[in-house]
C-alpha cells in the first residue's frame, strides 16, 4: 500500500493544478484571452528561460546521457514511422494521417513531462529531464513536420515554409541549446542572474499547469473518438514501453531510465492540436487526442510510476 501512497503523491499535485486551472475557468477567473497570452507568455518567456537556468547550472558531464538521448530518439522516430505505415495500410485521410501519426508520438515534455520528472526524482530528475527535452524538442518538431505533410506531398506551400523556419526558430530548441553551450563550458551565472531566474524557475511550471487546467474541454473530445483512442493508447503505454526495450540494452539504469519512460509516456502535446490547424491536418482529431490523453495520463503515470517503484527505479 505504501508504493501506492508514495506514487499518488508525485502524480496526484500536478493533476491538482491541472484541475484548479479548470475550476478557475469555469469560475469565470480565468478568460480565453488571459489563457491565451499565459500560454505565449510561458512557452516565450518563462519555460525557455527555466530549461536555460536548470540545463546552464548543471555539470554538463555528470547529467547528459548519450545513450539516453539516442534511446529516447529512436523510440520517437520508430513509432514515428510505424504509425505512419499503419494509417497508410488503413487508407486514411491525409489530414487524419499527420494528425494520428503526430498525436501519438508527440508528447507534452514542457508542461507536464518536467512537472512529472520533477516531482519524481527532484531538482536533480528536473535537470536532467531539461537536458533530454533540449534534444528531443527538434526531433519531435522535425517528425510532426513530417507526417503532417509528407501525406499531403505539398512542400513548396509558403505557409509549410513559414512554420519550418518556426519549428527551428523554436524558443525552447534555442534556449536548451544555449543552456547545453553553457554548461557544457562550465561558464559562471552571476548571482544577480542566478537569484532572478530561480525566481521565474519557481513560476513557470505552476502556470503551465494552470493554463492547460484552463484549457482543457471534455467538449473538444468528438468525432472519431476510437482513432483518438488508439493514437493515445499507443503514446501512454506502446511509447514508453518501446523506450525501455531500448534504453535498458543500451545500459541506462536508475534516474535515467526512470526519466526515459516518464518524458516518453508524457501526454499528446497542445501543441499537436495547432499544427494540425496549421498544417492541413485534422485538428478535431488532434484535440480528441490532446484531451484524451492528457485525461488518461493520470492513471498510465500512476501505474509507470508503481513499476518504477516496484522495480528500484523511483
Amino acid at each position: 500500500m505504501l508504493p501506492f501512497i508514495e506514487t499518488i503523491t508525485i502524480v496526484l499535485p500536478i493533476f491538482l493544478i491541472i484541475a484548479l486551472g479548470a475550476l478557475l475557468k469555469r469560475l469565470q477567473l480565468f478568460d480565453d484571452e488571459f489563457l491565451k497570452q499565459t500560454n505565449r507568455l510561458v512557452y516565450i518567456v518563462f519555460l525557455p528561460l527555466l530549461l536555460f537556468y536548470k540545463i546552464g547550472k548543471a555539470d554538463f558531464s555528470v547529467f547528459f546521457n548519450g545513450p539516453l538521448v539516442i534511446g529516447s530518439t529512436l523510440a520517437i522516430v520508430i513509432v514515428s514511422g510505424l504509425t505512419y505505415f499503419y494509417t497508410g495500410q488503413k487508407h486514411y485521410s491525409a489530414a487524419v494521417r499527420g494528425s494520428f501519426c503526430q498525436g501519438a508520438f508527440r508528447g507534452n515534455l514542457a508542461y507536464i513531462g518536467l512537472a512529472i520528472c520533477m516531482n519524481a526524482y527532484g531538482e536533480e530528475g528536473l535537470t536532467k529531464a531539461g537536458i533530454l527535452m533540449g534534444f528531443l524538442v527538434p526531433v519531435l518538431n522535425v517528425c510532426a513536420i513530417i507526417v503532417l505533410l509528407l501525406p499531403h506531398q505539398n512542400r513548396d506551400d509558403d505557409k509549410n515554409t513559414n512554420l519550418i523556419t518556426q519549428t527551428i526558430l523554436n524558443p525552447l530548441i534555442i534556449a536548451s541549446f544555449l543552456g547545453i553551450i553553457w554548461s557544457f563550458w562550465n561558464l559562471p551565472m552571476p548571482v544577480i542572474i542566478d537569484k532572478s531566474l530561480s525566481i521565474i524557475a519557481g513560476v513557470t511550471l505552476p502556470l503551465a499547469l494552470l493554463a492547460i487546467g484552463g484549457g482543457f474541454s471534455l467538449a473538444r473530445i468528438k468525432g472519431d473518438l476510437k482513432l483518438a483512442g488508439l493514437a493515445s493508447t499507443i503514446k501512454l503505454a506502446f511509447l514508453p514501453l518501446l523506450a525501455a526495450l531500448l534504453l535498458i540494452p543500451m545500459g541506462v539504469t536508475g534516474s535515467d531510465l526512470g526519466i526515459g519512460i516518464l518524458i516518453a509516456g508524457t501526454p499528446a502535446a497542445t501543441a499537436t492540436y495547432i499544427m494540425a490547424q496549421q498544417m492541413k491536418g485534422d485538428a478535431e482529431l488532434a484535440g480528441s487526442i490532446v484531451m484524451l490523453s492528457t485525461l488518461a495520463s493520470a492513471f498510465s503515470y500512476t501505474l509507470l510510476l508503481l513499476i518504477l517503484k516496484s522495480t528500484g527505479l523511483l
